[in-house]
Order: structure tokens, then sequence, then C-alpha cells
């Protein structure tokens, strides 16, 4: 039986990588004929046998020749994998009134987060959508900001539009890109003791979403502890002409191996965590998406971000929200991004966002979105999967346990 879905997991992965980039597995990929961009790792991936794909403008590597996605997957989950993230927009927004600022753009709230926190948190707009997720940071003299990169456009003018109205009424703020600098993740149990060897410390008093200025192998980084896969691990951001470097050193632990964006979506998705393009857009407000975690106390008592009173109101009315975001354990063939969540009558509540084989649970998982009232975890629902239904059911998430460090 296990043979069986490892067999069916790879087939499903490795028909990722030999397909162009889609919606469904890489939100807002580039077009074919635009000429891709390369991040500073490009060499590096293409001579360790990477498979180089289209995403968000640029050439990545969806996985390497040396281990397909099946088992970079579970080498993360066991050890651990790094991903070059390059391609994500790092900024920093600075001046005395960047928190008043940034809070008017998002839900997070700036003035009570301490210096070297971060967090999770969301660009919204008038209808209290999500424009984008993203990571922001408390530094000494600034907010340091990763965005998504298939969204680096539309954030940048979403930013600039609102920077510009605030400068005009007296504000002191700027936005800064960050250009020089590259973006790589090393994820999984052995991220720390990897990492520790090259900065010569113990990172257990590192907080999760906490982030730090440390020298890694005598060159000025800064590091986060955060990710995108469930797991514990790290985000460097590197000045590029040290990072591969870097990388290399890295590399040579044990452990460690390279992971392209094929392991990346399906370690994600195990983690229950959202791709913007799939699981979030303009339309859908943090409060259907799950998200109502990001919006603090104080800013649900104070509003003052774009689309508040309509985020605000779905979580003082919870009949207003029509909507939510679920996960589905699915029996049958993997329910990709598209397929229709069926109620026991036959009608259309929803639809998938995500799907895969998992990995390590050796059953289908999938996110999507259904009515209000068809979101308790147990409710049996169907999935249509090339025209054939398929039982359903929903589930908690993450799918597979989280492993943060606390």
């Amino acid at each position: 039986m296990l043979s069986r879905f490892q067999n069916r997991a790879s087939t499903s992965l490795a028909t990722l990588a030999a397909r162009p980039a889609t919606k469904r597995f890489y939100a807002a990929a580039a077009a074919g004929e635009q000429e891709l961009k390369k991040t500073a790792l490009y060499d590096y991936h293409v001579q360790h046998g990477g498979k180089m794909v289209p995403f968000a403008g640029y050439a990545m590597p969806v996985q390497y020749k040396n281990m397909g996605m099946l088992a970079s997957h579970l080498h993360t989950r066991e050890k651990a994998s790094i991903f070059d993230v390059s391609h994500m927009l790092q900024t920093r927004v600075v001046g005395k009134d960047r928190k008043k600022f940034f809070e008017t753009i998002t839900v997070a709230d700036l003035h009570q987060m301490p210096v070297g926190q971060g967090s999770l948190t969301v660009f919204t707009n008038e209808q209290g959508g999500i424009i984008d997720d993203t990571i922001v940071m408390q530094q000494d003299d600034c907010l340091y900001v990763v965005s998504n990169a298939a969204c680096a456009d539309k954030d940048l003018a979403h930013i600039r539009k609102h920077l510009a109205d605030f400068q005009n009424k007296g504000g002191d703020v700027d936005l800064q890109i960050i250009n020089d600098h590259s973006l790589i993740a090393i994820q999984g149990p052995s991220a720390a003791t990897a990492l520790e060897k090259l900065v010569g410390k113990d990172l257990n008093d590192f907080g999760f979403m906490h982030g730090r200025f440390m020298d890694v192998a005598g060159i000025p980084c800064h590091i986060a502890r955060s990710g995108y896969t469930g797991e514990d691990g790290f985000e460097l951001s590197v000045p590029t002409p040290e990072i591969l470097g870097i990388t290399e050193k890295l590399m040579a632990h044990p452990d460690v191996e390279l992971a392209g964006l094929g392991a990346r979506d399906s370690l994600r998705l195990e983690a229950g965590l959202c791709l913007y393009g799939n699981e979030l857009d303009d339309t859908t407000t943090p409060v259907e998406a799950g998200l109502t975690w990001t919006i603090p106390k104080s800013r649900r008592e104070t509003g003052g971000f774009l689309g508040d009173s309509i985020i605000l109101n779905q979580i003082k009315d919870k009949k207003s929200i029509q909507r939510r975001r679920v996960g589905l354990i699915v029996q049958g063939a993997p329910a990709r991004g598209g397929a229709e969540i069926l109620d026991g009558e036959g009608q259309v509540i929803g639809q998938i966002t995500s799907g895969c084989p998992s990995p390590v649970l050796k059953k289908n998982i999938a996110m999507g979105y259904v009515k209000s009232g068809f979101h308790k975890k147990g409710t049996e629902l169907s999935v249509k999967v090339r025209n054939k239904v398929q039982n359903a059911v929903i589930t908690k998430m993450p799918f597979v346990e989280a492993h943060y460090h606390k």
C-alpha cells in the first residue's frame, strides 16, 4: 500500500516538473515570452542539477537531479534543506512615522512589537481583501519587510501610492528597496545545528519569528527564525557577493541538501500555509482566509487599516462571513486547484485552491473555500475530480504538526 502511494505521489509531483508553471503551483508565474531574471545562485543551481522553471519572472529550481521532489520533501522534514528565495521582495520602511504609516496599510500592531520581533501580516485594500501576505520585522531604525515575489510590482505600487499620500500630509517615512542582499532559507530539524557552525553560537535562545544581525562565516547578515515549511528554520539575508560562499558552507553539513519549488509547495501545504494566488487574493478577507489571528486585539479595537469596517464586522458578526478556508482529506485521486467541492446533495458549495498527496501522511490533502456552515471539522463532503465525485472530510490544519522552535 505504501509503495503504491509513493509511486502516485512521485508521479504527481513529477508532473509538476514536466509542465510549465501554473497558478495551481506557482502563483503568477512569469509569461514564457518574458526574459527571466536570475538569482545570484542560478549557476549554482544548474551545476547541482537544478531543473529551472519560470516563477514570478525568475528562473527558479523546481527540483534537483540527485533528489526528486518526494525525497526532497521528506529530507526537509527529517534533516534540512536550503531554498533559494532571493526572488522575494526585501524592503525597509524608514522614518520616525514608519510604524504609524505601515499600520495604515497592514493589520499589524507595530507600536507594541518589540525590536527584534516579527510577525506575519497582510496588506489590505478598501474592500477588506488581501493584496499580499508579508513578514514584517521590527528593527532599531526601520521595519524590515519581506513580500511575495509574484506580488512585488503590485505591492510596490500600492505602498508607494499610500506613501505619497502620507508624505503629503507631513508624514516622515520612506521606502527603500533592498537590492544588494540575497535571501536563502534553511529549513528542517538540522537547520540550527548547521547554522550554529557558521555563527559560532548556540541558537537555542533565538525565538521563532525573531530576527538578529549576526556574522555568518564572518559575513554580516540578518537572520530571521522563520520559514514556509512548518519546520524549524531560518531565513538569511546575505550581501549578494557572499551568498554563494555561505550557501556552500551550509551545504558542507552532511544533513543539508538543496530543495526547489516543488518540495516547497508540498511542504507548505502539509503545514496548512497559504499561497498567494491560490488561497489568498484581493477578494478574500483575512477572516475568510483563517488569518484573523494576524489582527491583534489592539487593531480590532482601533481599526485604522484599509477595509477595517468590513474585516472588523466579520470578526464581530460571524453570520456575515460567507465562506471559509478549510483543509480536507480527499479519497481517490488528488484534488487540484479549481476542483468543485460538493455538499451531501451534490450542490456546489466551494472550490479547492491547492491539493497534493501528502508524503508524510500518505493521504491526499487539499485546501479550499466552502460556504460558512460547512467548515466544521469532521464535516463529510465530496470533491469532483475529472468529473468523478470523491469523498472528502473537513480536517483540522496543519495537516502535519508544526515544529517551530519554542
